[in-house]
């Protein structure tokens, strides 16, 4: 058993194990708990949803992420803006509800009234003629948009290379169109486990074919890693007609402008992100049952089916699916070291009908199924692993290199933090 009479932020990452999951403090501990929330929630960008959230001009969206609440909103001139929640005058929440529609904010106090535009403070009676109210403007949150995928960073300086990011994904999201689209389901469901599990669980297909009998209908079993060394002739043989295959639908789909071979600046920058898109199963249309299409109206100026699934992971908190009828967003938002919110949205053109150009059940059931399965999968290691007995394991260097690269991504942040 590991000894753990030292088991300080600094010292568990000194003796960190590359090639291995973390200590068991990482996961259980409120001390590392806060300091990732000061380190990592606090000081990169998060992914926190879609233009889509706030369709229409006068439309809030509050979200709350760690001790921070923040308000996005569309201005009356439509731009997409980010706010903190509390009132200039003595802190109280602006918005209390989830969503609402407004033509300004105010506060239900006081009656301190915030212009949607700048966030000025347009009405604060019984100040005084000398008050200034220019001094009391609501006070904003770094918001990015990156084809209509929103990010936010709280820090005085927010990390500069979220640019290079958006200049390399925009041609890969551009053909999908996220501004144009609508949610057309969400749901939050509460993993019982640290959130740093539910990130390594997305960053890996280990579990898959154990695991989610529905996702592994739409997805290759070759798509996320296999180990040549452990596999029949045949099933090699399979493996690499599917790498000949992805190949030559790279080639072909960015030819007809759909930017789709492998991206990966997971753990060397700040903002680390991957993207690829990848070959779907059967009839090869979308992430479904049936692996066709559930929505009829395609998105954007879309017109072939069989664009295969793009990929996009961001760090810390984010993944997200990009078929040609729909997308499928996700963002992890931690509550308490073994409590953590995951948020998925389902895209689909703004002006699809449901129940004529889409069947709402056959949109969402492939992940609804897989998100349960998943959560169940991290309880069961958030369990494992207050053990006295667990200590770190081994990557597989075949199928979790995505996860090894999340570690590394995450101890780097801590490290930086720490000094």
């Amino acid at each position: 058993m590991l000894d753990r009479s030292n088991d300080t932020p600094r010292a568990l990452l000194a003796r960190r194990r590359p090639g291995y999951s973390l200590e068991a403090p990482f996961y259980t501990s409120q001390e590392i708990f806060d300091l990732d929330m000061e380190a990592v929630f606090y000081k990169t960008w998060i992914y926190v949803g879609v233009e889509a959230d706030v369709p229409d001009e006068g439309d809030v969206r509050r979200i709350d992420i760690g001790k921070y609440s923040i308000l996005i909103l569309r201005d009356d001139d439509g731009e997409v803006r980010a706010y903190h929640n509390v009132c200039r005058h003595r802190g109280a929440r602006l918005v209390e509800e989830e969503r609402k529609s407004v033509a300004k904010l105010v506060c239900a106090y006081h009656s301190w009234t915030y212009g949607l535009e700048e966030g000025n403070l347009i009405r604060a009676d019984h100040m005084g003629t000398e008050f200034d109210k220019s001094c009391h403007n609501l006070k904003k949150v770094a918001l990015k948009s990156i084809e209509g995928l929103l990010f936010v960073c709280f820090a005085d300086d927010p990390p500069e290379d979220i640019e290079e990011m958006a200049a390399k994904m925009t041609p890969y999201l551009k053909p999908h169109d996220i501004r144009n689209t609508k949610v057309a389901f969400e749901m939050d469901l509460i993993e019982e486990g640290n959130w740093k599990i539910t990130m390594e669980n997305n960053r890996e297909c280990y579990h898959c074919a154990g695991n989610h009998p529905e996702l592994t209908i739409p997805l290759f079993e070759y798509g996320f890693g296999f180990a040549p060394d452990q596999m029949s002739a045949e099933k090699i043989e399979d493996a690499n007609k599917y790498l000949c295959m992805a190949d030559n639908l790279h080639e072909e789909w960015e030819k007809k402008g759909f930017p789709s071979k492998g991206y990966d600046h997971l753990d060397d920058m700040v903002t680390g992100f991957r993207t690829q898109r990848l070959p779907l199963n059967h009839e090869g249309e979308s992430q479904t049952l049936n692996t066709k299409v559930a929505s009829t109206k395609l998105l954007g100026n879309i017109t072939e089916k069989k664009l295969g699934g793009l990929s996009f992971w961001t760090q810390p908190n984010s993944w997200h699916h990009f078929m040609s009828d729909h997308i499928v967003t996700f963002s992890v938002i931690p509550l308490t070291p073994d409590r953590t919110i995951v948020r998925t949205r389902w895209l689909v053109h703004k002006d699809a009908v449901e129940g004529v150009d889409y069947d709402l059940k056959r949109l969402n059931e492939t992940w609804i199924a897989t998100n349960a399965q998943d959560g169940a999968l991290v309880g069961m290691q958030q369990r494992g692993l207050q053990s006295p007995a667990y200590e770190p394991g081994p990557y597989s260097p075949y199928t979790e290199g995505l996860v090894d690269k999340f570690i590394n991504w995450y101890c780097l942040r801590l490290k930086d933090h720490l000094g």
